[in-house]
C-alpha cells in the first residue's frame, strides 16, 4: 500500500479537475451540436471512461441512451497485450448513431476494433469521444472526433485512468514521474 500511495505522491499533475471539467463542458457543447436531435447510443468503454461519463452525461441536455461495452488490452498492467472481450452491448446496434465514450486514445488498438465491432453490427455511425489523447506518433485507425484533453507520451491516471488496478479516483490526470 505504501508503494501505491508513493506513487500519486510523486506523479506530476497534468490537470485539475476544474480544467477537466472545462474540458467536459465544451465536449458537451460539441456533442449537443452534432447529435441533439438524434438519439444516439452512447457506449461507455469500461473501466477507464466510467468517471468520464458519469461527469460528462449530466452536461448533455438531450434525449440518448446508455448502455457499455468492455474490452481491455491492459488488465492490471502498464503495458497492453492482447484484446480480452469482457461484455458486448445489450442494446440494439443496427440503424444507431454510436457514441464511443473512451477515457485515452493511446495507440488505438482498442478504438479501432471498437469502431468496427459497431459498424459490423450495422450502426448509423460511430464516432469516439475521447477525455485524453496521449501525443505521439505511434497510431493506429481513425482520430477520436472528440477529444478533451492532450497529454505527452507518458504514463498517466487518474480521473478513471489506473496506474496498476488503482487510483481511477485520483483527484485529477497524473503522469508517472519520468525516471533519467
Amino acid at each position: 500500500m505504501h508503494e501505491l500511495k508513493t506513487v500519486l505522491d510523486r506523479a506530476e499533475r497534468l490537470y485539475t479537475l476544474d480544467e477537466i471539467d472545462g474540458a467536459l463542458n465544451q465536449l458537451a457543447k460539441d456533442l449537443t451540436l452534432r447529435y441533439s436531435e438524434s438519439n444516439p447510443l452512447v457506449l461507455c468503454v469500461m473501466n477507464g471512461s466510467v468517471v468520464t461519463t458519469g461527469h460528462l452525461l449530466p452536461k448533455l441536455p438531450f434525449v440518448l441512451e446508455l448502455d457499455y461495452i468492455h474490452v481491455t488490452r491492459y488488465g492490471d498492467k502498464t503495458v497492453g497485450g492482447e484484446l480480452n472481450w469482457l461484455h458486448k452491448p445489450t442494446s440494439e446496434l443496427a440503424g444507431r448513431d454510436i457514441i464511443l465514450l473512451e477515457d485515452i486514445y493511446d495507440e488505438g488498438i482498442t478504438l479501432h476494433t471498437l469502431r468496427q465491432y459497431c459498424e459490423s453490427a450495422g450502426a448509423k455511425s460511430v464516432s469516439c469521444v475521447t477525455l485524453i489523447d496521449k501525443i505521439h506518433d505511434n497510431k493506429t485507425g481513425q482520430t477520436p472526433e472528440f477529444i478533451g484533453l492532450t497529454v505527452p507520451n507518458r504514463y498517466v491516471f487518474g480521473f478513471g485512468m489506473d496506474y496498476q488496478g488503482y487510483w481511477r479516483n485520483a483527484p485529477g490526470i497524473y503522469a508517472i514521474k519520468e525516471t533519467k
